[in-house]
């Protein structure tokens, strides 16, 4: 019974996984999964009572209590501009509740085991640790009390593989010998790695970055499940991992960068929070400006960006939208793969908001229709949109695909300042005839904007 109830929770994940693959099932699908993790500990408890253990029923239904409420804490607390810190955050903390687990059977066991154990448990300690101190790494860039500069190690990556080289040793001598030591020697290195091999990394990156770790999570669960015997942990870990890895190659693909690219380029910066204002002439636009080019539009594409997050105006851009619609005027929404901060960023965010999903393209839908399109109106977004990656082979976001906002008629773009994006890079866009800028928060300009399309 045991075995077909982690087969169920098994199965659960899967269809909940595949549910993750449209906006439109996403909720479904995540309930699903949601539905599958709670079966699988219920199960995994309930065998440890069958096993004659000290565990009762009442410590699982504290467990689910307490562990509820803190999730339904986070849900309901933690902003959407926080969330891809809070994700960063969970990967740390599944990467070191598998390193525990190995740690645990080393504890008991006194570092004795069959080869192939000791393997696994070498793999489990080393990936979760560099999980761990790397996700909390990338947590604190995210957040902004570590530096999203690039942070250079002594002899630049040579530093890294260094470690590495010494890290393949201990666990080689872990698993040769029958003593406990080594493995924690080995932990302690991965959780220096985890530390020198993020830091390096700007932050224009730290969306794969993230993605990466995340597989790491789940290559980490499933190793720990080989340690206990957990089928269910193993399905999970392997799904995990897949899945982490797939998006971490297809978001590199969306910036033109191979992984190791990512990993030791040390391209990007901090985001642009501390970039100094171009003296660049422009033109500038009140809102005033934009509602009269909006009001006499047929088509607008709206090209959300992290400045709409961080503004909280998802809201504010669907109400602009419903007002154009009652002129008449065609508003759809282009997303790009990895604006934001993390996958899926825009898409959750306009989700919130009861965007229609069938107005939210991709790249490859949206490029065809600027040159077809009278509005462009950019809410926060910079790189994804800047015509260098496409014109200036100079650039370094040279070949990163993006999207093509410049063929449009006119191009509105709302942005606190000129300060550069992620990528800490100017963009040519801002500057073009065609352009308008409009200086303010995104969710209040979105507010003035909607007010004054009332009397156009």
């Amino acid at each position: 019974m045991i075995r077909l109830l982690y087969l169920a929770a098994g199965v659960l994940f899967i269809v909940g996984l595949k549910g993750l693959g449209s906006p439109r099932t996403a909720r479904r699908g995540n309930q699903l999964a949601s539905v599958g993790m709670l079966l699988a500990a219920v199960v995994v408890v309930g065998d440890l009572i069958d096993l004659d253990t000290k565990i009762t029923w009442w410590v699982i239904i504290v467990g689910i209590v307490v562990g509820s409420a803190i999730g339904v804490m986070f849900a309901t607390k933690v902003e959407m501009t926080g969330m891809p810190e809070l994700v960063a955050a969970f990967n740390g903390f599944g990467g070191a509740s598998s390193a525990l687990v190995a740690a645990a059977a080393v504890h008991e066991s006194g570092g004795s085991f069959e080869t192939e154990t000791s393997i696994v448990v070498a793999l489990s300690i080393a990936i979760g640790a560099i999980t761990f101190t790397g996700s909390f790494v990338a947590y604190g860039k995210l957040k902004g009390f570590i530096s999203g500069t690039p942070v250079a190690m002594p002899g630049g990556p040579w530093f890294n593989a260094a470690l590495m080289a010494g890290g393949v040793a201990l666990g080689t001598w872990a698993v040769a010998s029958d003593a406990g030591a080594p493995y924690w020697f080995l932990a302690g290195l991965f959780l220096i790695i985890g530390v020198t091999g993020v830091l390096p990394i700007g932050g224009a990156d730290m969306p794969v970055v993230m993605s990466l770790l995340n597989s790491l999570s789940g290559v980490a669960a499933a190793t720990a499940g080989f340690i206990i015997g957990n089928l269910a942990l193993i399905i999970g870990g392997a799904l995990v991992g897949a899945a982490g890895l797939i998006l971490t190659l297809q978001m590199g693909e969306a910036m033109n960068r191979t992984l190791a690219n990512v990993l030791f380029s040390g391209f990007g910066g901090d985001g642009g929070t501390s970039g100094e204002m171009s003296d660049k002439p422009v033109n500038r636009a009140t809102p005033d400006d934009v509602a009269i080019a909006l009001a006499y539009a047929e088509k607008v594409m709206v090209v959300p960006g992290y400045g709409l997050a961080v503004a909280q105006a998802q809201h504010a851009v669907r109400d602009l939208a419903s007002a154009l619609a009652e002129k008449g005027v065609v508003t759809e929404y282009a997303i790009h793969p990895v604006a934001g901060r993390m996958p899926g960023h825009m898409n959750v965010l306009l989700a919130e908001a009861d965007v229609d999903y069938d107005v939210l393209l991709d790249l490859d839908q949206s490029n065809p229709k600027f040159p077809l399109t009278d509005v462009v109106l950019i809410i926060g977004a910079n790189d994804v949109v800047n015509p260098s990656a496409r014109d200036d082979a100079a650039s370094p976001i040279y070949g990163m695909p993006i999207l093509e906002c410049d063929l449009a008629r006119t191009v509105v773009v709302i942005k606190r300042s000129l300060s550069p994006g992620f990528a800490g890079i100017d963009n040519p866009l801002f500057y073009e005839d065609k352009t308008m800028m409009l200086f303010a928060d995104g969710k209040s300009a979105l507010e003035e904007i909607t007010a004054a399309l009332a009397l156009v």
